[in-house]
């Protein structure tokens, strides 16, 4: 499959018009309706030519007759007509109501398909799509699904789910899934209708494992193919350690699997039942108060090669480090004030909504910040 050349485009630029059109597709549902069309415009130039050359017509006129007895509006006659000219009409009028019930026919016979009006509605689907810019894929239509859509809902994330069964937007409209997409999710037209390309990442939670792998290996497929900067994030189901380590050594970066979560988590409520139902009244709020959150140092980040006391994150933004961890991955929990910050260097913080966004912003900057000089 060969994406780059159907989107050439940088994920962090936001593009309004969809990848892939249906247009199409649309004019293709609409080519029974050429016969009728054509059929109209044979008997307006039949009638015309016989007004004109039955009761000498003026041009104008004939084609005013031609088209009210067509229609069979009765509004009578622009002026006298012949008794051939009648016969004329009466011919003219009766094939005239035989275009018109075949065209409604085909009118009606197209509407009950329904593909049409599916197609619109596609389209307009796509168009809204179009606009999203950090958002996630999910692919595939199950119960997981479900709760993650409620989580993404209420932390106002965006995201596209994309399900390939026959019922999916009638499952959509149940679960208010504000975008979806019915097609197979790792197919080149549903990563192109989902406009992965601006996307944040993929999560695939198939109960099949081939369907998981499919969607891992597209989906780095297409991230080679249009040579982005950043990696998507990817997260996949597994219903095994074994899947597990397929799915991450295929370019998963991160997999879930529900029955060792839910085992840990009722390890967790049965050594801290306390603490757990505090962390789940903190966290799982619309609008947390205290929020948990990995953020990665940029390299040119002038707090790399300082030792975190010296960085005073504490007192500018009231955010605390917990952790940290270093190049090789190796992490360091409640690091002390001398540990030093080195390169590709994550933190792990704690803090408001509003605390963990200043303190991005102060270690996005190159230059030692003017704050320093009040601490």
């Amino acid at each position: 499959m060969n994406f780059a050349k159907k989107d050439k485009s940088p994920r962090g630029w936001r593009k309004t018009t969809p990848k892939i059109k249906i247009d199409n597709q649309i004019y293709e549902q609409l080519k029974p309706l050429r016969l009728p069309l054509i059929l109209l415009v044979v008997i307006m130039m039949v009638g015309a030519i016989g007004y004109v050359v039955i009761d000498n017509f003026t041009l104008m006129d004939a084609i005013y007759q031609s088209g009210y007895t067509f229609t069979t509006v009765g509004f009578g006659e622009v002026s006298e007509i012949s008794t051939a000219g009648r016969f004329f009409t009466i011919g003219l009028i009766v094939l005239g109501f035989a275009v018109f019930s075949f065209s409604i026919g085909v009118l009606i016979d197209m509407i009950n398909k329904g593909v049409i009006t599916k197609l619109i509605k596609e389209r307009r689907m796509l168009q809204k799509i179009a606009r999203l810019k950090n958002h996630f894929v999910i692919c595939h239509h199950n119960n997981f699904t479900i709760e993650l859509a409620k989580q993404f809902r209420q932390n106002h994330i965006p995201f596209v789910v994309v399900d390939n069964s026959s019922d999916f937007e009638q499952s959509a409209k149940q679960y208010q899934y504000p975008y979806y997409i019915q097609g197979e999710p790792h197919t080149e037209l549903s990563i192109l209708k989902s406009s992965l390309a601006s996307a944040r990442g993929v999560v695939t939670l198939s109960e099949h494992v081939a369907d998981n792998i499919a969607q891992v290996v597209t989906t780095r497929l297409y991230e080679k193919e249009l040579g982005l900067k950043k990696s998507f994030f990817v997260m996949a189901h597994a219903n095994n350690d074994s899947e597990a380590e397929k799915l991450k050594k295929l370019g998963a970066d991160s997999v879930v699997s529900p029955s060792k979560l839910v085992a840990q988590r009722l390890n967790a409520i049965s050594l801290h039942p306390d603490m757990q139902n505090m962390m789940e009244n903190l966290l799982s709020k619309k609008d947390p108060p205290v929020n948990i959150e990995e953020v990665a140092v940029p390299e040119f980040s002038w707090i790399i090669f300082k030792k975190l006391k010296e960085t005073h994150l504490r007192e500018i933004t009231n955010v605390s480090v917990v952790g940290i961890s270093d190049l090789n991955g190796k992490f360091v929990p409640m690091p002390r004030g001398d540990t030093i910050v080195g390169t590709s260097a994550k933190l792990l913080i704690v803090g408001t909504n509003e605390s963990i966004v200043n303190l991005k912003r102060l270690i996005r900057r190159k230059t030692k910040p003017e704050e320093l000089k009040y601490v």
